[in-house]
């Protein structure tokens, strides 16, 4: 007897992914974007999605289960830590004062994902504030060359920068996951 859980998909077309393509909310219609910032755009909205679909499915309990001991990631974690990042990348493009941290000093937002329904719904709600306070502050800056804030980053290094760091954390989340209920795939 072992106590991890077995492998398992969803998907029965490919067993290596999440679910079937037909099923797949990131499958668009149609061709790709056209242009540099529909395309980052894209690629962020669909690692965005990728984290929520890690996580869909699982009580709290599951989301805050910290996997890979004496690490204190979890899927919960993860979600306070991604809604902190894009409040500060907010501060990245401000020239003002800095907000101040959702959840306190350093990895507060994995220390206190704990169990709880209330801590898992306000984690949700909190990234999905974060995650539109960002996207308007942006949207006002549709030039991917302009410099922006205190140490003048370009738009196009912080898309990128926010592609890297949701498709990071979904490869975290990967793992996490299957540690959780043995379920896998992209």
């Amino acid at each position: 007897m072992t106590d991890q859980p077995a492998r398992w998909t969803r998907a029965t077309v490919y067993p290596d992914m999440w679910t079937d393509p037909a099923e797949d909310p990131r499958n668009s219609e149609g061709v790709s974007p056209d242009g540099e910032l529909a395309t980052l755009q894209e690629f962020l909205t669909s690692y965005r999605l990728t984290l929520r679909m890690k996580c869909e499915g699982l009580d709290p309990e599951q989301l805050a289960r910290r996997s890979v001991p004496p690490s204190t990631m979890s899927l919960l974690g993860l979600l306070r830590h991604l809604a902190e990042v894009e409040q500060d990348w907010r501060n990245w493009i401000s020239d003002g004062d800095p907000l101040p941290k959702l959840y306190g000093e350093r990895d507060a937002d994995f220390h206190g994902a704990v169990g709880e329904q209330a801590e898992a719904d306000a984690a949700y709600a909190a990234l999905e504030r974060e995650q539109g306070l960002t996207d308007a502050a942006l949207a006002e800056h549709p030039d991917l060359g302009e410099r922006l804030g205190k140490d003048g980053i370009a738009v196009r290094e912080l898309m990128v920068h926010r592609i890297e760091e949701y498709a990071r954390h979904c490869g975290q989340a990967d793992l996490l996951r299957e540690c959780v209920d043995g379920r896998v795939g992209q």
